[in-house]
Parts: C-alpha cells; structure tokens; sequence
C-alpha cells in the first residue's frame, strides 16, 4: 500500500512540476536561417520532454556578444548560448587551433579532425562548467580584396582588416609579413570607402549581406579557415534532463544541423552568384598558391603554439593530418 501511495505521489509530482526553461543566447539575426533551425530544436525538445523543458531563445545578439553570454552563463543568467569559433575558444583556447588558417585543404579533412578531437574538446569544454550539444561547420573564410590576391605577396601590398579582442592572432599575421588594421565588423565599410582597408576576409554570406564585396570586388577561390561552431548549455542544467531525453534531443539537433548545413550551402552558392552578377571577380587559386601561403603562416606559428592554444594539441593536430595525408 505504501509503494502504490510512493508511486501516485511521484506521478502528481510530475504532473504538476513546473517546465524548466532553458534561455539561450545567440547572435543569429531573428528570422534568418540560423534562428529558424534553433527555434526547430525547441519545438523538439518541448515535445520530446513533453512540454518540460523549453528553450527561450534571445536572437540577434539581444543577450550580448559571444563573451556577455558566456559572462551570462557563468552566473546563471543564461541557461546556454549558440558560439562560434571565437566563443568556444574564450571557454578552451585549445578550439582557438580549429580555425588557425591554411591548417585544412579540404572539408574532408576537417572531418577527419574532428572526429579524433572533439571528445578532447568536449572534456575540457565539461571541466569548464559547459556542455557541447553538437559541433557545426558552416562553411569557410575567404579573400576579398580591391585588387587581386593570389599569393602572399599580393596580400602584403594591401592593409588587411583585422577584427580586435584577439592578439595573438593580430601578431601572428604581422609576423606572417601583412599589413594589419585593427578594425570591428561594424566599420568595415566606412574603412573600406575611406581606404583604411583595402581587403578583408569573411564568410562570403557576410560578405554579401554586408555588400563589402561591392568595393572590395576580388575574391580569392583559396578557403583559409573554416567556420567552427556549436550549441553550448550550462552542463548542471543539462544534468537535470533525464537521460533518455538527453539523448533523443541530441539526435533532434543532430538532425536539425544537417539539414542547416545543405541550406547553409545553397544560401552561400545563392550569396557568391548574386555577387558574380554585381560584379564580383573570383580567381582561381593557382595550383602553387597554397605552399606559398601556408610558409608564410608558418612564420607566425610560434605566435599562437604556446600562446593562444597549448603545444600538446598543435602536435596532436599534425599528427592527425599527416596521419590522413599519408592515406591519400
């Protein structure tokens, strides 16, 4: 009689348990492709959980950038955040070496990669406080310049834009022999019709919705990094989800980021045709190029092992690629 009384009083109580309430922070603009795929993965969550977990998302940086939602997270303002590469890095400087440029050559080697690395990051990401959900690639980083950029040397006779909060990086590129202005996202275009700037690299979707391409109209085909993200909740908060939740709504967002990445594609194929019809000139990287540039990232390489990210997973990282190189 008492366990039939245990059992009915632990039924009301979830009955009657009020829904936890996740709140996300995201710089994703409101409506745009990234929203719609976060607000897909709380439909599913509320109904995988039966109405008992819900997020709240904050969209187009209404929570703050990358750091104020990290702040944010730490004292429990937010319940987690969508980050980039920048944002996963200010939590393990170690994911900081994932979009270290002219590192990859190919999609497929990122994917090799991470399959090998993101347990690693995952668990010093968790001994930070944080849960990654799921790992996204949303492409990769161009050239776009006022003259053409093919080789180094092309670059170095230009003042290339440089995005601040990131040092080590900035040193890096002056090391590497380029000419660096530090200047924010926001006043890309006011540098670039000024002559402050003469090229920058960005996404080409940025560089389209930003319509930096209509003064800076050269892009260079040679992809420099990629871009590196992920959905990141508070990992107390997520150990209060019961595992079997866990798991189907990791698969939800699994699924959700795939089908975000054939999107993300056809948008920046749209992006790139719409750009080519208003002027826009890519050149082929030509088949010595990439040597070229890797040699001079090479000189500003002791600017980040050590510093921005540890020797250990610089070493680990090689290891993995020249362990795919040699099998193809």
């Amino acid at each position: 009689m008492k366990r039939i009384r245990l059992s009915v009083v632990l039924l009301l109580a979830a009955l009657i348990l009020p829904a936890q309430v996740i709140k996300i922070g995201s710089m994703a603009p409101d409506r745009s492709p990234w929203d719609d795929a976060l607000k897909e993965i709380a439909r599913e969550w509320a109904a995988i959980s039966g109405g008992k977990v819900k997020l709240k998302i904050y969209p187009g940086g209404i929570a703050g950038g990358e750091e104020d939602t990290i702040r944010k997270m730490k004292v429990g303002t937010l319940g987690g955040a969508v980050l980039t590469n920048i944002g996963l890095s200010k939590i393990n400087p170690d994911a900081f070496i994932l979009i270290t440029p002219f590192l990859f050559h190919s999609e497929a080697e990122m994917a090799y990669v991470m399959e090998r690395l993101t347990p690693v990051f995952e668990q010093q990401i968790q001994d930070k406080g944080f849960k990654v959900i799921i790992w996204t690639m949303t492409g990769w980083v161009n050239f776009f310049s006022k003259t053409p950029v093919l080789y180094p040397q092309d670059l170095k006779k230009q003042k290339l834009s440089f995005s601040t909060g990131n040092p080590e990086m900035e040193q890096a590129w002056k090391k590497s022999g380029y000419h660096i202005v530090p200047n924010e996202l926001s006043d890309l275009m006011m540098a670039l019709q000024s002559g402050m700037v003469d090229a920058f690299y960005l996404p080409p979707l940025v560089a389209a919705s930003g319509q930096y391409f209509g003064i800076a109209r050269h892009m260079c085909s040679l992809k420099i990094a990629p871009l590196v993200g992920g959905l990141v909740i508070v990992d107390r908060i997520w150990e209060k989800i019961p595992e079997s939740q866990r798991q189907a709504m990791e698969a939800a967002v699994d699924r959700v980021s795939r089908k975000l990445a054939a999107e993300t594609e056809k948008l920046e194929n749209k992006a790139i045709d719409t750009m080519k019809k208003n002027g826009l000139v890519i050149h082929q990287a030509p088949p010595d190029s990439l040597a070229q540039w890797k040699a001079a990232a090479e000189q500003g390489m002791d600017e980040l092992v050590g510093k921005l990210f540890s020797r250990e997973i610089f070493e680990k990282l090689q290891q993995i690629l020249l362990e795919y190189r040699q099998k193809k």
